[in-house]
């Protein structure tokens, strides 16, 4: 189980098979049981081909995850951990607000009244904000100030005679000399050795601080993409409420 190609490639297998065999069963489950999409009626185009997706179909994309994850990969990494937090933790946001529209769904079911999609219906906007913004905490805090969250730094020169702190490695059987950095880096296009320094955004003086700017991005970047995943649900509630 130490080689990374065959643990890559059976992940990959079984994430496949669960989202295509096992996926194809809970969607057939889902709608034999009316767990579907309503959607508002608000003339916006392709709204209503969400008709009737299933609600808590989201779990297949999970149990793909999860599972291959779970099974192959190093459960002892940082980098892992985190990714198995931030899947569990969003998937319960939106398990919660699935199951809170079905209840609403079967309540208005049960008192023989149509029932209408509303802004009511699921989790309140505030708490998801609030989740998706605790995870954000949470792994912004983790990448910056764990310390085997590290940065390998090829160094450039002849290093120092019992200069402990510069590593050789192989690359492609060439020696390389490295040094290990802990910054707030991103690899980004368009910037300088596609890196960013979130820190140099900063005056020097306030650059201790600089981890306050980062978990801060991060916490933007988590709630933009856990928003902007759902643009159906996004423009039904933006249109609604100029509506207003």
């Amino acid at each position: 189980m130490d080689f990374l190609t065959f643990r890559i490639m059976m992940a990959v297998l079984l994430a496949l098979t669960i989202t295509l065999i096992y996926g194809k069963r809970l969607i057939r489950l889902l709608r034999r049981s009316l767990v579907g999409e309503s959607v508002r009626d608000l003339g916006l185009a392709g709204e209503q081909s969400k008709k009737g997706t299933p609600t808590m179909g989201g779990i297949i994309i999970i149990l793909g995850i999860l599972i291959p994850t779970l099974l192959f990969a190093k459960l002892n990494t940082v980098y892992i951990i985190l990714m198995l937090i931030s899947t569990v933790w969003l998937g319960g946001i939106g398990f919660m607000d699935d199951y809170l529209k079905l209840r609403a769904k079967r309540i208005a079911k049960k008192q023989g009244i149509p029932y209408k999609k509303g802004d009511k219906d699921g989790l309140a906007g505030w708490f998801k904000i609030l989740g998706q913004v605790g995870l954000g905490i949470i792994v912004g805090s983790v990448l910056y100030f764990n310390s085997h969250v590290i940065i390998w730094r090829e160094y450039k020169g002849v290093p120092k005679e019992n200069d402990t702190s510069v590593i050789t490695r192989n690359v492609n059987n060439v020696p390389k000399n490295f040094v290990i950095t802990k910054e707030p880096v991103t690899t980004i296009p368009f910037v300088k050795n596609h890196e960013f320094n979130y820190s140099k955004l900063l005056p020097e003086s306030l650059r201790q601080y600089s981890w306050v700017l980062y978990i801060l991005i991060v916490i933007f970047i988590i709630t933009a993409v856990s928003n902007g995943s759902n643009l159906t649900d996004g423009l039904d509630g933006l249109v609604t409420g100029t509506r207003r």
